[in-house]
């Protein structure tokens, strides 16, 4: 799931203009669709670069405003993202404040995907907000609703 997730990004990011991407949308509380590509690029990050040493705090995001004002650096970025994704499972730690919970590598992947199709949905939102653009009817929806619509539509 997670290259094809990162892969919809990419793709949209390909065709949205530095002008809109960098917009403060009324409809998402004057964040920049750019602020929500950063957000999830970086929990993708995180998750990453705690894979050694085997813990995720995603409180820890660098906040990186290059990643949410350039979709060209954005693209690098996810780019070296699914270059690194494909890893062996292991047990990690969730560290969240004070605290640590048990999980798994594979489960945080599956958690970002997840998170960053939420973002999408909202990167939807504020899109046709400015108008113009075409996006895939996948784009922002979660595999289990594309199933469910598909199921319902036989």
């Amino acid at each position: 799931m997670t290259t094809t997730v990162i892969q919809e990004l990419i793709d949209f990011l390909c065709i949205v203009e530095a002008e809109h991407y960098t917009r403060p949308s009324q409809i998402l509380n004057r964040a920049t669709i750019g602020q929500h590509v950063r957000h999830s690029i970086e929990m993708y990050q995180c998750l990453l670069a705690g894979y050694s040493e085997g813990s995720v705090d995603y409180a820890k995001r660098k906040r990186d405003i290059v990643i949410e004002s350039s979709p060209d650096y954005a693209v690098e970025c996810l780019q070296r993202i699914l270059a690194s994704v494909e890893r062996k499972d292991k047990q990690m730690a969730l560290i969240n404040n004070e605290d640590s919970f048990a999980t798994s590598f594979t489960r945080e992947l599956f958690y970002c995907d997840e998170h960053t199709i939420h973002h999408l949905a909202l990167i939807r939102v504020g899109i046709n907000e400015i108008g113009g653009y075409q996006l895939n009817e996948s784009f922002g929806v979660a595999p289990s609703t594309i199933k469910y619509r598909q199921s319902c539509a036989q």
